[in-house]
């Protein structure tokens, strides 16, 4: 793993897999649909944000400060009992059909109570869960994690709805076309439930922490936490907000439009450039790895996933 004077991640193969894109050698992988939840919960000065770092074995940025999420699981276009806006509603502001959007919200309230152990679903629609602590919700949630248990079972074992109202669509990112693995990700906003807290529940991260959104990215920017484009991206655009609902009320009015790298090769110099976030471009010598690459000049060695 390769990183710059910030924080901002970058793996030491993507020339190559750049390179072999733009000469045909490399085909594009499909990329899986996934969602991740930007948790926020109130403090003194403004709202703080639940993140977990990726344990530094992982093979897939290590190391990494992340939002909880993952991947959508085919199980999680099944019927489950829905409250707040319908799917229709969700499938117009997400862009997608209906089925689709329906396993977006569910793999974001899913993957949240998996890797926070935060439930975004009560026993009626307008109710949430007040604890999610126990050996019997322990019990459920490894099921889920185990891909024993689909969430639809999960919610109708226990005579939940979820409560779709509670989440907001933040942004979309889709990981670069010469990844060898690709993720099609929604991000969500919601406020984390009364009665709730959050764990570090999962296997794949060494820490967790709440966070204000600026002293993060300061952070980031320091080059004392390392964080990937859309990680840092979403971060910077929660830190005009003063309260998780004030966060929350302004989901409606956030593009959803994906975020897509571009890269071009130019005589053998690689300009890398996601539209609309000038700070994370890339310029990359020929035969220059991205960690030691020096950015022209006017450019940004900005932020990494």
């Amino acid at each position: 793993m390769s990183t710059t004077t910030n924080g901002q991640w970058y793996p030491p193969e993507w020339p190559d897999r750049i390179r072999a894109l733009a000469s045909g050698e490399l085909t594009p992988v499909t990329p899986r649909r996934a969602a991740t939840v930007m948790l926020l919960r109130d403090s003194g000065h403004g709202p703080t944000v639940h993140m977990l770092r990726w344990r530094a074995s992982m093979a897939f940025a290590g190391g990494a400060y992340a939002y909880p999420g993952g991947a959508v699981d085919p199980r999680d276009e099944r019927p489950v009992a829905w409250a707040g806006p319908s799917r229709a509603e969700w499938a117009a502001r997400l862009g997608v059909e209906e089925a689709v959007a329906q396993a977006v919200v569910c793999a974001a309230v899913r993957e949240t109570f998996e890797e926070a152990g935060v439930l975004l679903a009560g026993p009626s629609a307008g109710t949430v869960v007040a604890d999610t602590t126990g050996d019997d919700w322990e019990a459920d949630r490894a099921a889920l994690v185990d891909r024993e248990l689909s969430f639809a079972d999960f919610l109708d074992r226990r005579g939940l709805v979820l409560r779709s109202d509670l989440l907001g669509a933040w942004a979309r990112w889709i990981t670069p076309e010469f990844e060898p693995r690709r993720y099609d990700t929604w991000f969500f906003v919601a406020a984390l439930p009364e009665g709730q807290r959050t764990r570090n529940a999962s296997t794949e991260a060494d820490r967790t922490v709440w966070t204000r959104p600026a002293e993060a990215a300061a952070g980031y920017d320091r080059g004392e936490l390392l964080m990937m484009p859309p990680t840092i991206a979403t971060l910077r655009t929660l830190e005009p907000y003063d309260s998780a609902s004030e966060a929350l009320a302004a989901s409606v009015r956030q593009d959803l439009a994906p975020v897509l790298a571009r890269a071009e090769l130019t005589e053998g110099r690689i300009v890398l450039s996601w539209p609309g976030h000038e700070e994370f471009t890339k310029h990359i010598p020929p035969g220059a790895a991205p960690g030691n690459s020096g950015a022209a000049p006017g450019s940004s060695e900005g932020p990494a996933a």
